[in-house]
């Protein structure tokens, strides 16, 4: 039985390309899974709920101005704006949409843990965002973006910086970011 000898340059250039091979598969599949995707009304038709429970009543999710982000450990935030005419002027006043997340954000720097919550961009440049009995848990101050080119009744797009995100309504938004 004879054994071919392999010249230990060549074991070291096939072990040298295996490696590389093996860092650039992996790389790019964690690449691939390091990204954070931004979900079209499409994509959040499949998972968001059509009609969703806050303070008392349920409201109509309007599928079509709905918005998500999946993060990169696959978990997911969706918001969506939602028929808030069965409710009282004061409650209807702000509570303009849904936001559920199953991380913790950070809205302009201020933490908001997993749950599900009522959220609205409100006259004075305000952004609040309530638990589902309606109690705020957020508020603060929103910004306008007047370079806009075609402001939608909501809208998520990536932010300035990597991995951060803006939520629209219009053109007043609020960044958002993973914690």
């Amino acid at each position: 039985m004879s054994t071919m000898r392999i010249p230990s340059v060549m074991r070291r250039y096939f072990s040298a390309a295996a490696m590389a091979c093996l860092a650039v598969c992996f790389s790019s599949a964690l690449s691939m899974h390091a990204q954070t995707t931004i979900l079209t009304p499409q994509d959040v038709s499949k998972i968001m709920p059509g009609t969703v429970f806050f303070r008392g009543q349920s409201a109509t999710v309007q599928m079509r101005n709905t918005f998500g982000l999946r993060f990169a450990d696959g978990k997911l935030m969706l918001a969506g704006l939602v028929d808030s005419s069965g409710y009282s002027s004061g409650i209807r006043e702000k509570y303009q949409g849904y936001l559920l997340t199953e991380t913790t954000l950070m809205i302009d720097g201020m933490g908001l843990p997993a749950g599900a919550y009522g959220f609205g961009f409100l006259a004075n440049d305000k952004f609040v965002v309530m638990n589902i009995g309606a109690v705020d848990v957020m508020n603060f101050s929103d910004h306008t973006d007047a370079t806009m080119p075609h402001p939608r009744p909501l809208a998520i797009v990536a932010g300035k910086r990597p991995g951060s995100f803006r939520l629209y309504e219009g053109r007043k938004f609020v960044t958002i970011q993973v914690k």
